[in-house]
């Protein structure tokens, strides 16, 4: 009886041994490829050597080691400071994968950057922290070479559950970062709101908080039927309209008003709808989706 031999396992290069570049050499590690690191002070690499990483002297000796090449530093200005003593010759045949936080606009130069250089890159966004890397509630974006993606989808496996190419923009897994951090923020600058309102009136958060989930339930299932709705340019009357959301948010206002609460973000709600009613979205004819339109022109359409 023959033995299958095993899957040659591709070589994986981390820079940068912040907390999230520790747990990604780990990941690697785990998942069974062989992994070098290096960061400036070589004592954050000594555990990951216990687990049997390889620690490089250089950043050179690191990208030459690596099949794929991981740099995951704190923004683009730290990534090309650790990159420009390597010989870009060295990146020959290899993947670079920069997982630093900015802007898409910052991901797109880093791209023309790697293109100059006649790099294969990709542009990470990480939506979690060090301590959900290989779990199943791991959510990272990659954005660029598609077909570096394609060659080392196997090892972008060993991050978890979700791991999601977004395109060849390399600025896209930024956006799509920013764009959840959006999400993210408004809804959590709405529930401090909504705290405060029903606290104004002596209800204790810890009484309220129970029934935000009627609310969490309502977006989610919203939201397929709203993406649709945008993505075909129509905002058909239904169950949310328009007109009737408008006249919801200023009574909320006018109960804000009255207890003192600060209304700064219901009056950025209410400007958004009114100036989707004034492009022509009103009455029955348009769903509250329309106030996409409005908030897509900003503020060009007062």
């Amino acid at each position: 009886m023959t033995t299958q031999p095993k899957a040659r396992k591709t070589s994986v290069t981390v820079l940068g041994l912040g907390s999230m570049g520790q747990a990604l050499a780990g990941a690697f590690l785990r998942a069974g490829h062989p992994t070098t690191v290096w960061n400036r002070s070589p004592e954050k690499g000594e555990e990951l050597v216990s687990q049997g990483a390889t620690l490089a002297a250089t950043p050179g000796d690191a990208v030459r080691a690596g099949e794929l090449v991981v740099i995951c530093v704190i923004d683009y200005d730290s990534a090309y400071a650790v990159l420009e003593p390597v010989d870009t010759a060295d990146f020959g045949g290899r993947l670079l994968v920069n997982v630093a936080t900015s802007t898409s606009e910052r991901s797109r130069e880093f791209g023309d950057w790697a293109a100059k250089h006649k790099i294969d890159y990709l542009d990470g966004a990480i939506m979690i922290g060090p301590n959900f890397i290989d779990t199943p509630d791991s959510l990272v974006f990659l954005a660029g070479s598609r077909t570096g993606y394609e060659t080392h989808r196997a090892v972008f496996d060993a991050l978890g559950g979700r791991v999601r190419y977004v395109g060849e923009d390399p600025g896209f897994a930024a956006l799509y970062d920013m764009s959840l951090l959006d999400f993210l923020w408004t809804s959590m600058s709405g529930m401090m709101h909504a705290f405060a309102l029903a606290g104004s009136d002596g209800v204790k958060a810890s009484d309220f908080a129970p029934y935000l989930d009627v609310m969490l339930d309502t977006v989610r299932m919203l939201a397929p039927d709203t993406a649709r709705e945008i993505d075909e340019g129509a905002y058909p009357g239904g169950g949310e309209l328009l007109t009737m959301r408008c006249s919801n948010v200023d009574d909320i206002i006018r109960a804000a008003e009255l207890r003192g609460v600060d209304t700064a973000v219901l009056r950025a709600v209410a400007s958004v709808e009114h100036r989707a009613k004034a492009l022509g979205h009103r009455g029955a004819t348009s769903s509250y989706t329309a106030t996409y339109e409005a908030v897509r022109r900003g503020r060009a359409t007062e």
